[in-house]
């Protein structure tokens, strides 16, 4: 795996504080993307992930801190602007469109684009996922789990993104759908060059994926290293991939091993 400091961030966030109403769900994160690289944000549910991207995307402002993408502060900008310069975001419980059909709803992720390339593109997405070819005419809400999600992803490619925001894209899925989605992603940063953010419970498949990874508890980060050494870690290896299970004891050991505050 790369060291995340060899390359420039394409996306950094400095001391992020997002509310949901009078709770902050979020205290104090700051993160950074490189470009060309996958990056995984870990942690159980409540700990702030999808609040995370959300406050990228634009779909939440931030009360504290700066969103910077290519150098360029987007805190607070609208979810439009910001898929304009290139940040895709495939959301958690996919959200596909279900009344419109699979090309139409992979025809909405290219909605802001001007340029002539978007028939070529739709054949691309068709390429990664030929059972979407198979259906272009079907309206998305007959697709199974495993399809919308090949969708959500497949929409969000229409954008020609620089920058993907994957949102738990694993959640439901059998664990042959998972590799099948993995092998995807991975091939999307390969081939297409795109840069993945990519939250994730699943852990193991996260840091199969990553170059990098970060932990989160109770809205902070807790814990970054290279994935190789994240995976590697006493802690990772007990509560996010499952080598003992995680009792009451198990959980007083958690509390008594933390480094931070």
């Amino acid at each position: 795996m790369t060291e995340q400091a060899s390359a420039a961030p394409l996306l950094e966030l400095k001391n992020i504080e997002t509310h949901y109403g009078p709770v902050m769900a979020i205290r104090g994160v700051s993160l950074s993307v490189p470009a060309g690289q996958v990056v995984a944000v870990l942690g159980a549910n409540g700990a702030g992930k999808t609040t995370v991207l959300k406050t990228i995307s634009g779909a939440m402002d931030p009360q504290k801190g700066s969103v910077a993408f290519r150098g360029q502060n987007i805190s607070g900008w609208a979810p439009d602007r910001v898929a304009r310069l290139g940040v895709g975001h495939v959301p958690e419980g996919r959200e596909v469109f279900p009344f419109l059909t699979v090309e139409e709803n992979l025809r909405m992720g290219a909605y802001s684009r001007k340029d002539a390339g978007v028939k070529d593109d739709l054949e691309l997405v068709y390429g990664y996922f030929p059972s979407l070819a198979e259906r272009r005419g079907l309206a998305a809400g007959f697709l199974s789990g495993g399809q919308q999600q090949m969708l959500a992803v497949g929409r969000a490619l229409m954008l020609r993104p620089a920058l993907m925001l994957l949102d738990e894209p694993s959640l439901g899925l059998s664990p042959r759908l998972t590799h099948d989605i993995a092998e995807i992603i991975a091939r999307l940063n390969a081939e297409q060059g795109v840069t993945l953010l990519l939250v994730e419970q699943n852990a193991k498949m996260a840091l199969d994926l990553a170059d990098y990874g970060y932990v989160m508890e109770l809205g902070r980060v807790v814990m970054e290293d290279t994935a190789a050494r994240l995976k590697d870690a006493t802690d990772i290896k007990e509560f996010y991939l499952g080598m003992k299970d995680e009792g009451v004891r198990g959980r007083r050991r958690w509390k008594a091993r933390k480094t931070w505050r």
